[in-house]
C-alpha cells in the first residue's frame, strides 16, 4: 500500500485526505498550525490518522508521494528535504486530476477568475449540463472528485495550485489576465509568477482550448514567443482576424471556424469592461460545449456575480456601501475605483505583497474624497497618497472603519472596501474581512 502525506488540513488538504483514502492510500494529515474543528469531523468520520501543531519528520519522510497545501512555499526546509530524499511533492488539483476521466475546465488569472468560473458554472447549469464548481472557490477538486460525477468539472486554480502539477491537463483552459500579484511568493519575478499561470496550459493536446485575453500585453507576447498546443481562442474588446471572442459596435462576437454567433454587450448583467471579458470567456466555453444561443444570453443577462466583489450591501442616507474584499491585489482595486463615480470613501489596507500604489493615483485623484486605512502597517499607502486628498484616518478593526466612513459620508457618496491587500493581518481571510464589513454596516 502507498504512503500518502497531505500537509495542510485546510479545505484542500482533508479533500485530497478524503480522496486517498477512497483509493487506498495509507494516509497522513500533517499541519503545523490548529486544524478547524469542521475539519477535524471529517477526518475522524473518514478515520484518517492526523496530527497539528507540528511536522513529525519521520513520518512525513516515508511517504511515497507528498500532497502540499498551495499556502505552504516550496522554499522551506521541509519541503527542500522531501524533494532531496526523491519524494514527489503534488498540488491537490495534480492529485484530483490524476484519478477522475471527468473533462476539467480550468480557470486561471490575477483577477476575475471567481466570477469567470461561477459564470461558466452558471451558463453551463442552465444549458442542462451538471458541472461541479470547485477548487480555489470553495470545495476542494479532490473531495469533489472523490463524490461526485458530473458532466464538467469547473475548476478554479491559483498560480500556487498549478506550481504543484505534472499532468493536470484541462480540456478548456482560460487564463483571464495577468497582472503582478503574489510577487512575495515569487522572488519578486513577475516572469516567475508569470512562467506559473501558464503551467494552465503545459500539458494540453491539440484536442483541447485554451481562451485567454488578448488584449493583455503579458499574454499575448507569451502566446507570441511560444509553442502553444491547444486551440487558441483569444478574447478582446476590439474586433479580431480569424477565430475568437470579441466586441463589435454593440454587440459580442463568437467566431468559430464553423459558427458566428450575435450577442448584445449592452444588456450583461455586470457593468464594466472586466466584466465584459468574464462574460465573453463564458459564453465561449458554453458555445464549445454546444449550450443553445438563448441559453447563452439568459445567463449573460442574469448571472449575480460573486459575494465580496463589487457587491452592493446597503444604502444608507443615500451612501451606498460596496463591498470589494475579493480585491487582494493593486489590479482589482483598480477595476473597482475605475467603476465609481467620483466622491468615494475609500477602505484600503491589509498585508501588501508588494503593491506599486503609483498606478491608482489617477483615479484616486479623480474619485476619491477620504481614504480610511485598514491595516496594522499603513506607511506605504499614506505616503503614496498623501498629496491626493486631504482626508487620510487609521483604524483598526472593521466596526471603526466603517463608522469613520459613516461620519464622513455625505448624500450621494459611495464607501467602498476594496483593499488592494492580502487580510491575514486583521481578518481570517478576505470572506471574513467582507463579511465583518457587512456586519459592521448593518451595526449602524
Amino acid at each position: 500500500m502507498k504512503n500518502i502525506v497531505v500537509l495542510g488540513g485546510g479545505e484542500s488538504g482533508v479533500g485530497a485526505a478524503i480522496l486517498a483514502k477512497q483509493k487506498g492510500y495509507q494516509v497522513f494529515l500533517s499541519d503545523i498550525g490548529k486544524i478547524a474543528n469542521e475539519h477535524k469531523k471529517v477526518l475522524l468520520h473518514h478515520a484518517i490518522n492526523w496530527e497539528e501543531n507540528q511536522h513529525t519528520k519521520a513520518s512525513i519522510l516515508a511517504a511515497n508521494v507528498v500532497v502540499k497545501s498551495p499556502g505552504i512555499p516550496d522554499t522551506i526546509k521541509l519541503i527542500k528535504e522531501i524533494k532531496e530524499k526523491g519524494i514527489p511533492v503534488i498540488s491537490e488539483i495534480e492529485f484530483a486530476a490524476q484519478h477522475t476521466q471527468i473533462p476539467i475546465i480550468a480557470i486561471t488569472g490575477s483577477n476575475g477568475k471567481t466570477t469567470t468560473t461561477q459564470w461558466i458554472f452558471d451558463v453551463l447549469k442552465r444549458g442542462g449540463l451538471t458541472v461541479e464548481a470547485v477548487g480555489n472557490i470553495g470545495e476542494s477538486f479532490a473531495k469533489a472528485v472523490a463524490e461526485k460525477t458530473p458532466d464538467y468539472f469547473v475548476v478554479e486554480v491559483s498560480s500556487f495550485q498549478l506550481d504543484g502539477i505534472k499532468t493536470f491537463r484541462p480540456h478548456i483552459a482560460v487564463l483571464t489576465n495577468i497582472t503582478p500579484d503574489h510577487l512575495d511568493r515569487y522572488e519578486g519575478s513577475f516572469e516567475k509568477y508569470t512562467a506559473s499561470k501558464f503551467r494552465l496550459i503545459e500539458n494540453q493536446t491539440a484536442e483541447d482550448y485554451f481562451i485567454y485575453d488578448s488584449d493583455n500585453e503579458v499574454i499575448k507576447n507569451y502566446v507570441i514567443n511560444n509553442n502553444i498546443q491547444g486551440i487558441q481562442i483569444p478574447l478582446s474588446l476590439k474586433p479580431i482576424k480569424g477565430s475568437g471572442t470579441y466586441i463589435e459596435a454593440e454587440d459580442i462576437i463568437i467566431e468559430t471556424e464553423k459558427t458566428t454567433i450575435h450577442m448584445p454587450n449592452t444588456k450583461i448583467a455586470l457593468q464594466g469592461e472586466h466584466n465584459a471579458k468574464n462574460a465573453m470567456a463564458a459564453a465561449t466555453v458554453a458555445k464549445l460545449l454546444k449550450i443553445r444561443k438563448q441559453t447563452i444570453r439568459e445567463s449573460l443577462e442574469n448571472f449575480q456575480g460573486v459575494e465580496h466583489r463589487l457587491e452592493k450591501v446597503l444604502k444608507i442616507n443615500n451612501v451606498q456601501y460596496i463591498n470589494d474584499s475579493k480585491a487582494t491585489n493593486i489590479n482589482a482595486t483598480y477595476y473597482a475605483l475605475d467603476s465609481m463615480s467620483e466622491n468615494t470613501i475609500w477602505i484600503v489596507g491589509g498585508v501588501d505583497k508588494g503593491n506599486n500604489y503609483q498606478e491608482l493615483i489617477g483615479l484616486v485623484n479623480e474619485k476619491v474624497k477620504a481614504i480610511i486605512c485598514l491595516g496594522v502597517d499603513n506607511e506605504k499607502i499614506k505616503s503614496s497618497f498623501s498629496n491626493c486628498v486631504d482626508t487620510i484616518l487609521e483604524t483598526s478593526s472593521m466596526q471603526e472603519a466603517v463608522n469613520a466612513a459613516y461620519s464622513i459620508a455625505e448624500k450621494g457618496n459611495t464607501v467602498l472596501l476594496s483593499p488592494a491587500c492580502a487580510s491575514f493581518d486583521l481578518f481570517e481571510n478576505y470572506e471574513d474581512r467582507g463579511r465583518q464589513f457587512k456586519e459592521a454596516i448593518r451595526n449602524l
